[in-house]
């Protein structure tokens, strides 16, 4: 089973960069077997299709994104920080690789299409884990939001929705890392100054 998993995972690995060149509709199995390095019965031996390739594709790195926001979250220094760490990891898993691509738009809209569950899912484990740190953070006094009369499921929320209209601004030519910088320093102002002057 193990030699089967790392098979799979050198496929999904040598499929990430062609998808990024070529885009879904335009990549082929014999193309993904071809950087796999292996033939196209091979592939298919794995997996029965492009779009089930993808799929596995997004599943893997959702799950492994996942465990580096935990461990950034889980990491030291203050909430802030460790929040500007584990959305870096998001960005840095989920929507860096595909920054580069012309067809980036197609790649994300094949990716709901095929693993809207899979996204939607991650999304919600990002809110909460987002929403315990700020909740942990709350506890010891180091952040209010009672001024805001928000929740840290709230706040968390507005985090993830903040980085969803950040990837989308990378369209009209803004920076990804800097938008997302300058979102967390407005927040991490606003909460501080919430928090003196309670």
């Amino acid at each position: 089973m193990k030699a089967s998993d790392d098979k799979a995972g050198a496929i999904l690995d040598a499929a990430l960069p062609v998808f990024v060149r070529h885009g879904f509709r335009k990549t082929s199995m014999v193309d993904i077997a071809r950087a796999a390095g292996i033939s196209r019965a091979a592939l298919y031996l794995s997996f029965g299709s492009k779009e089930e390739l993808f799929r596995a594709g997004s599943e893997r790195a959702h799950a492994k994104t996942l465990r580096s926001v935990e461990a950034a979250l889980a990491g030291g220094g203050d909430v802030f920080s460790r929040i500007e760490l584990a959305i870096a990891a998001f960005q840095r898993g989920l929507i860096v690789p595909f920054a580069g691509s012309a067809d980036a738009a197609e790649l994300f809209d094949a990716n709901m299409a095929l693993a809207k569950d899979v996204t939607l899912a991650a999304r919600a484990q990002l809110v909460a884990l987002l929403a315990d740190a700020l909740a942990d953070a709350q506890a010891m006094g180091a952040i209010t939001l009672d001024s805001l009369n928000a929740t840290p499921t709230d706040l968390a929320c507005i985090i993830v929705a903040a980085m969803e209209g950040i990837k989308e601004a990378q369209a009209a030519g803004r920076n990804l890392q800097d938008d997302t910088q300058l979102f967390l320093r407005l927040m991490r102002q606003g909460l501080t100054r919430n928090r003196q002057a309670g």
